[in-house]
């Protein structure tokens, strides 16, 4: 078992160094940088930009500014913002925990929906029920998460249920049910917006499940219908579907980017926009590497429990 957590784990180190190496290269392409609107402020002089390039380190080839900005990830910093002028590894942190407690949530409860349901839809395939979950899901996936967000920001607006944004409600307030009480909507247009994916993957593999050898002859013996259903169908469907956990944490991840906007939720999302309008590179390059970070280590638990689940993985 350490043998194959240290393969995957050296694998999740080189994506996260080309991860790197790439956005380097693409904001070093992009034009622009942090200083170019000062150019066109009439007090501040060429001398001042210059010392300000060098004092950024702006100046330096991109070899050494990325071997500087390595550097800096080992004392834990990730580099160094230009707007805030702080590390950005003070500014990711925090922003970086209330990512998390949407996606968290979001990923528990969407499984935790999913699973029943799921193999509800596949046990009664065929049927009326089974038309009304295709035409659901259906409904369901055509719907953006943009329009998702904007929907339930309507229904907080008009009703006056649930806070319009923030996570609370005041300046200092960090009570437990308050924090809650905002987390409400954005962990609902996560959990709405990854259900229907997750709800047929589950449904698909439990068909393939379902019409197996083996589970004939165990409906043939006369095993319970619940036993089959959540036992030896969900235990044979289990690869395919602790494979679609770790991808389901990437589209939770990528979808909290978007609707942390819209709904004024305090997490990396916002401050990855406001880093990109500035030109904050290394700002920029943290919230890229630290969303990446994430979808690395849920790859891994998905290995971990792939590698726990199928017994071939271990003798392999």
């Amino acid at each position: 078992m350490i043998r194959y957590l240290l393969r995957r784990a050296g694998r999740a180190v080189l994506l996260l160094v080309a991860v790197s190496i790439l956005l380097f290269l693409l904001l070093q392409a992009a034009p622009g940088e942090f200083l170019s609107d000062m150019r066109l402020n009439p007090q501040i002089s060429e001398e001042t930009l210059v010392a300000l390039r060098a004092e950024y380190g702006l100046d330096q080839p991109l070899p050494s500014r990325y071997l500087h900005w390595l550097e800096s990830v080992a004392r834990g910093e990730m580099g160094y913002s230009f707007a805030y002028n702080l590390p950005a590894s003070q500014l990711l942190w925090p922003r970086a925990r209330n990512t998390l407690l949407l996606t968290i949530p979001a990923l528990i409860l969407s499984w935790t929906i999913a699973i029943p349901l799921g193999v509800l839809a596949a046990w009664r395939r065929g049927r009326w029920s089974g038309r009304i979950f295709s035409a659901g899901t259906s409904t369901l996936l055509a719907i953006p998460d943009l329009l998702l967000a904007l929907l339930l920001l309507l229904l907080a607006l008009r009703t006056g249920w649930f806070p319009g944004g923030g996570a609370v409600s005041s300046l200092g307030s960090e009570r437990f049910g308050d924090r809650i009480w905002h987390m409400l909507l954005p962990v609902a247009a996560l959990t709405i917006g990854a259900l229907p994916v997750i709800l047929r993957h589950i449904r698909a593999a439990l068909v393939e499940a379902l019409e197996s050898p083996f589970i004939r002859a165990a409906q043939a013996h006369g095993v319970s219908t619940v036993r089959i259903l959540f036992s030896h169908s969900l235990r044979a469907a289990a690869n395919p579907l602790i494979s679609l956990f770790g991808l389901s944490i990437a589209g939770l991840l990528s979808a909290s980017l978007l609707i942390e906007v819209v709904m004024s939720w305090p997490g990396i999302g916002p401050m990855l926009v406001e880093a990109i309008i500035s030109r904050d590179l290394f700002l920029v390059i943290g919230a890229v590497m630290l969303s990446t970070l994430f979808l690395v280590l849920g790859s891994l638990i998905a290995d971990l429990l792939l590698y726990v689940a199928d017994p071939r993985i271990r003798v392999r």
